[in-house]
């Protein structure tokens, strides 16, 4: 029997709207909302058919598993079937009336911080529910889960940590790691993201606290990409520290002594892969994250043709500036050749988006050697010249025959670009009279403030606009309010976040099991997102897809790396499907309810006769 509880619905609805003061709800979204909710009693509404599941579990242990429990959205048949009858409130909740309970509670808390812990507990509680909250207005929730929050959260993660959400391998568990594996409770990862914590966004060594980046980003495996949550395992390999304030600090969490390097680093690093290969596969996808740059580019091309691996800060961060430049081009009206680029930073990130610019002009039809002399970089002491003492080999490929000049507003008044791209974590970088020369030399500058987290970034997006009179074609690493001008212009800067790459891209390599990540996968995916900024979207400003898009655009981009892989014998999953929209779809994490009520049904009753002798 079903009771549609209109009173209690509309009761619950007048107190968040009136303590949020409507902030989420609108007169749309209301309406909606009335239609959806439902207070069940006992049984589940008539509809669309819901997946059963049988479990073993049975008992509290139900209500403690984040996999399995459901809270108050359990049916009486399944709290008497299942051994909790009397360990939950006597109330039945559809998943509709959970969310408006968990959102009411997110808009009390007043600072992001304390937003991100709601939402890493109910993680830790109820695994479907937090994945329906994150999906009901990823806008909204990206910037909590993941950057900017998620830097902040990364400082305090000693004091946020609840519970484990992912495997702690230290330097002293070298030639055990095999056996730490098990440790972790699922079996069938296809997933792992890991970091030495060395780099964390913008902020430097964090050491062990570095885990909630991992955890993010799998988050997003899933919110965005439709990863299935139990196939994602977070790793953090704790090799000591050489954050001073983390070591002096009797509260820090992780190992505490300086920083493990050399062979015995890469013995650990090495053992790593090895044991995680033998124990999942060697399809199973290992993403690099916030790796210093002296390893992130030594490990990328020591692993790249070995394992199923990419580096998220020099390739996710590469495709999706390359996406933003491509859609960029549909406002100068020309061709990628025809801009110049300065980079404001000569790490990981910048070079991983020079040399996918390269391929992109490459595939123009430009020679190799003509793309690379139009890309200039600044580091931390200036100008990259032929002839600077001490450019490791990746800076010497973009050593240009050139006086060495210190600063980059001096770069920028004597190279003229018709691109900016910060990637260097210095925030102001991009001073007032850097944008005005960008507007003096061009009608559209480019101006790409990448860095995270917001006090990282180069520029504000407020700054651009109004300094290049609205004709700044802006993206930014982290996200920035809309910006209305004086003249009623009003822009929508684009975000460059990675999350439009990762979720797609693992999606892509799971699905079909490629065994190697090629750099071609991420100038397909930059090529797909740049395909789906409408003329629309490019005149209010935005060079990606809205992020409420991100679902969909997450699943045509894995459907892509599955057409790639098979075009180009990648993958490893045979027979090839017919349709592979279909099927990458039927691999997709729902975020609905399982029904946990067991099979029962009835013989006929002559054949249910009890014999008597």
């Amino acid at each position: 029997m079903i009771s549609v509880c209109k009173q209690a619905a509309s009761n619950i609805l007048k107190v968040v709207t009136r303590r949020t003061q409507g902030s989420f709800l609108t007169k749309q979204s209301r309406a909606s909302w009335e239609l959806l909710r439902t207070c069940s009693l006992g049984s589940r509404s008539s509809g669309s058919p819901v997946k059963a599941q049988a479990i073993k579990k049975r008992g509290y242990d139900i209500t403690r598993n984040p996999h399995l429990n459901k809270g108050m959205a359990f049916s009486l048949e399944e709290r008497l079937q299942l051994g909790i009858h009397g360990l939950l409130p006597p109330c039945f909740l559809s998943p509709d009336v959970q969310v408006l309970r968990v959102l009411k509670n997110y808009e009390t808390k007043s600072n992001d911080l304390d937003k991100y812990i709601i939402l890493m507990t109910l993680q830790d509680r109820n695994e479907k529910l937090f994945y329906r909250v994150l999906t009901s207005d990823i806008e909204r929730f990206m910037p909590i889960v993941y950057t900017p929050t998620v830097g902040l959260a990364c400082q305090q993660y000693g004091l946020a940590f609840r519970r484990p959400r992912g495997l702690f391998i230290t330097i002293h568990d070298k030639g055990h790691i095999a056996t730490m594996l098990n440790s972790w409770p699922e079996e069938n990862i296809k997933a792992i993201v890991v970091t030495d914590g060395e780099r964390i966004l913008g902020l430097g060594d964090l050491g062990s606290y570095g885990m909630g980046i991992p955890v993010g980003k799998l988050a997003l495996y899933t919110a965005c990409g439709g990863v299935q949550p139990q196939q994602c395992l977070p790793v953090l390999l704790d090799v000591g520290t050489d954050n001073e304030g983390l070591l002096n600090d009797p509260l820090y969490i992780g190992l505490k002594h300086k920083r493990v390097r050399g062979r015995e680093y890469d013995e650990l690093i090495d053992e790593f892969m090895q044991a995680v290969t033998n124990k999942y596969g060697i399809n199973c996808l290992i993403q690099f994250e916030d790796f210093a740059n002296a390893n992130a580019f030594r490990l990328l091309n020591k692993y790249r043709n070995k394992y199923c691996t990419f580096n998220d800060d020099i390739q996710g961060t590469a495709s999706v500036a390359v996406a933003g430049i491509l859609a960029a081009l549909r406002i100068t009206n020309n061709k990628l050749s025809d801009h110049k680029f300065v980079f404001q930073g000569a790490g990981e990130a910048a070079m991983g988006i020079a040399h996918l610019i390269i391929m992109a002009m490459e595939k123009e039809g430009i020679p190799k050697k003509e793309a690379i002399q139009k890309i200039w970089m600044v580091d931390s002491k200036g100008l990259i010249v032929k002839g600077r003492s001490n450019l490791n080999h990746e800076k010497q490929m973009f050593a240009h025959d050139h006086p060495h000049l210190k600063t980059l507003e001096e770069v920028v008044h004597t190279i003229k670009p018709t691109a900016i791209i910060g990637v260097a974590a210095i925030g102001g970088a991009f001073t007032e009279q850097i944008l005005k020369d960008m507007a003096t030399f061009n009608d559209r500058p480019i101006i790409f403030a990448l860095s995270n987290p917001t006090s990282k970034a180069e520029c504000t997006a407020e700054q651009c606009y109004q300094l290049t009179e609205g004709r700044g074609i802006f993206a930014s690493g982290s996200p920035f309010p809309k910006v209305t001008l004086s003249t009623g212009q009003t822009f929508f800067p684009g975000q460059g976040n990675n999350a439009y790459i990762f979720p797609g891209v693992a999606l892509g390599i799971i699905a079909c099991g490629v065994r190697h990540v090629s750099e071609d996968i991420f100038l397909t995916t930059a090529e797909s997102i740049a395909e789906e900024v409408t003329p629309e979207h490019l005149a209010e400003g935005r060079l990606y897809p809205p992020l409420s898009t991100i679902r969909d655009l997450s699943l045509k981009i894995a459907v892509k790396i599955v057409d790639y892989a098979y075009r180009n014998d990648l993958a490893s999953l045979h027979p090839e499907p017919e349709d592979k929209e279909a099927f990458v779809r039927s691999l997709i994490y729902s975020p609905d309810y399982d029904s946990f009520t067991i099979d029962s049904y009835s013989w006929p009753k002559e054949a249910m006769m009890i014999q008597e002798v």
